[in-house]
């Protein structure tokens, strides 16, 4: 049983995306990619832009909802709001906030998005010298060349290999998942692109032990969503996806550059996983699908691990033998391809693929799904976590 407030009380109405692109490809600005994802769910939820009076997105999104706000001719703004740091671990954050925010009365529809455009603003993970002068975590790294996602990342990983014998092969399985699954998904940047374990294998190396393959995309686009309550959601266009429990936050020492962190092999989701299933009233065995933020393979096998879906140390094995791919496995992940194979929109795009799950119109639907969950950002602090119903 479940006694958190908000459980079922506010719902998700309206997805929303551009097409998806490597980065530098595309030709619009980062604001119109982000106005045409909000007009899109706007669309889809059967509402007008004079009905929507909340924004709120994550990680410093450029696109400022007074800007949006006008450009849309929205006529006031009741409520808007950035999670800040995080990372990809705000896209959950961003909605729970959003969900708070209708749930309090503060604002009637908000909309929650994400617009990233690498081509025009450099590319998300690079490296941070030459830049200011680094501060907090950074002055800790940076001087002795550990500067990019990809090394910091990679370093945890190696631990867990270490710790529990987890393989590249494993690594593997993961992109070769999210990569079979985007062949069913016309809109995947990797549609067309097929992967096997000995592609991945094969593919260079980029920082031990992470593999080309191992690695998100770097994508241009945007996505989001509209959220109502639960009340007037009943009168629109589709079946509400309604908001079981979300959850943010982090333990001790949790930022993504500590190496003394407590749990240096573990993905920072389990003081937010053990929140969110008690506010749902569920337990991992329940959840029917997931999407699990994917910056590098590893970070998957890990986030696994914290949603309790096996114990820790024994991701590995978990994901082996087709366990996480649709239509078969017993828990399928990331069922549009994920920041691996989809599109990286800072993780934005597990968000709607959630919901395309929960309506029954994923390009890789999980027979009778009812609940899924959503995990945003492994490794970095604070992460957020969500779980949806039909």
């Amino acid at each position: 049983m479940s006694d958190w407030p908000m459980k079922d009380k506010v719902a998700i109405v309206g997805i929303g995306e551009t097409e998806f692109t490597k980065w530098g490809q595309i030709k619009r600005s980062e604001f119109q990619l982000g106005l045409e994802a909000i007009l899109k769910a706007i669309e889809d939820a059967g509402l007008s832009v004079k009905d929507i009076d909340g924004f709120a997105s994550y990680s410093m999104d450029r696109n400022e909802p007074v800007a949006i706000a006008t450009a849309l001719g929205v006529p006031q703004i009741r409520f808007s709001n950035m999670f800040w740091g995080g990372g990809g671990g705000a896209g959950c954050g961003a909605v729970h906030n959003a969900a708070m925010a209708v749930y309090s009365g503060t604002a009637n529809y908000v909309v929650v998005f994400r617009a990233l455009c690498q081509g025009q603003f450099g590319r998300l993970g690079g490296p941070v010298a030459g830049g200011p002068r680094p501060q907090g975590e950074w002055a800790h790294s940076v001087p002795y060349g550990l500067m990019t996602a990809g090394q910091r990342f990679a370093m945890q990983t190696r631990r867990h290999m270490h710790l529990y014998g987890t393989t590249s092969r494993q690594l593997g399985a993961v992109a070769v998942a999210c990569r079979k699954h985007a062949q069913r998904n016309p809109r995947a940047v990797m549609y067309g692109r097929p992967i096997t374990i000995e592609d991945h294998q094969n593919s260079r190396m980029i920082a031990d032990p992470f593999r080309l393959l191992d690695c998100c995309l770097e994508s241009d686009g945007a996505a989001a969503i509209v959220l109502t309550s639960a009340e007037r959601a009943k009168s629109l266009k589709h079946r509400p996806v309604y908001i079981m429990a979300a959850s943010q936050g982090n333990g001790p020492r949790q930022g993504s550059g500590n190496m003394s962190k407590p749990n240096y092999d573990t993905a920072n989701f389990e003081e937010v996983a053990k929140d969110l299933y008690e506010r749902a009233g569920v337990t991992p065995k329940d959840i029917d699908v997931a999407q699990i933020y994917e910056n590098f393979t590893g970070m998957v096998i890990m986030s696994i691990e914290n949603h309790g879906f096996c114990k820790r140390g024994e991701g590995g094995p978990f994901v082996e033998g087709g366990r996480i791919e649709w239509p078969d496995g017993e828990l399928p992940i990331n069922t549009s391809g994920g920041n691996l194979s989809e599109a990286y929109i800072h993780g934005f795009e597990l968000v709607t693929e959630a919901v395309r799950q929960m309506r029954g119109t994923s390009t890789c639907q999980v027979k009778d799904a009812e609940i899924c969950l959503v995990a945003s950002g492994p490794g970095v602090a604070p992460v957020s976590d969500m779980i949806v119903r039909r």
